[in-house]
């Protein structure tokens, strides 16, 4: 039997006979925050928990773009793609973009005019109520802008043409 244990450094595995009675094991030492004695990290607690989508934002800047996409929007190789679905419209595009409202400002941004076209006039409301004024382009040319942006965020709504550009402020 192997027994691990981590002192601050990687964990070493001990054979059996070298392995320390439980209640004489030695606990980890906290995590620091950039190394500093005392500055313990906390995990976050509100606003978006998801690291990949934080690590997304925190690179995005002015007039940098962003995709927040609907489960049927096509894959784009050359741009990090953080994917989120879990189950049909969970999460939706309409949940991200609450989320990033408190911390993310778009002075832009765009939509395919398809999106009018086959949804109702409530869900266009519900979606142009959460962004600043659309800019309403043919899907083709709404797609021809995807590979310039910092990354994309894959939902699972199954609202048709439910994809969104936004442009930070």
């Amino acid at each position: 039997m192997l027994t691990a244990i981590c002192l601050g450094s990687p964990t070493v595995a001990l054979p059996h006979h070298l392995s320390l009675p439980k209640d004489e094991m030695p606990l980890p030492a906290p995590l620091t925050t950039l190394g500093i004695p005392g500055n313990v990290e906390r995990m976050l607690r509100t606003g978006i928990l998801n690291p990949n989508i934080n690590s997304l934002l925190s690179r995005v800047r002015h007039t940098n773009t962003l995709v927040i996409a609907d489960r049927g929007f096509p894959y784009w190789p050359m741009i990090e793609t953080v994917d989120i679905t879990l189950v049909d419209n969970i999460p939706s595009v309409t949940d991200v973009l609450e989320a990033l409202r408190p911390n993310f400002i778009a002075g832009k941004c765009w939509m395919a005019r398809e999106f009018q076209e086959m949804n109702d006039a409530a869900t266009v409301a519900r979606f142009t109520s959460l962004l600043p004024p659309v800019g309403w382009e043919p899907h083709i040319d709404f797609k021809k802008r995807v590979p310039h942006a910092i990354g994309l965020i894959r939902t699972a709504d199954t609202i048709q043409y439910a994809n969104v550009i936004l442009e930070s402020a």
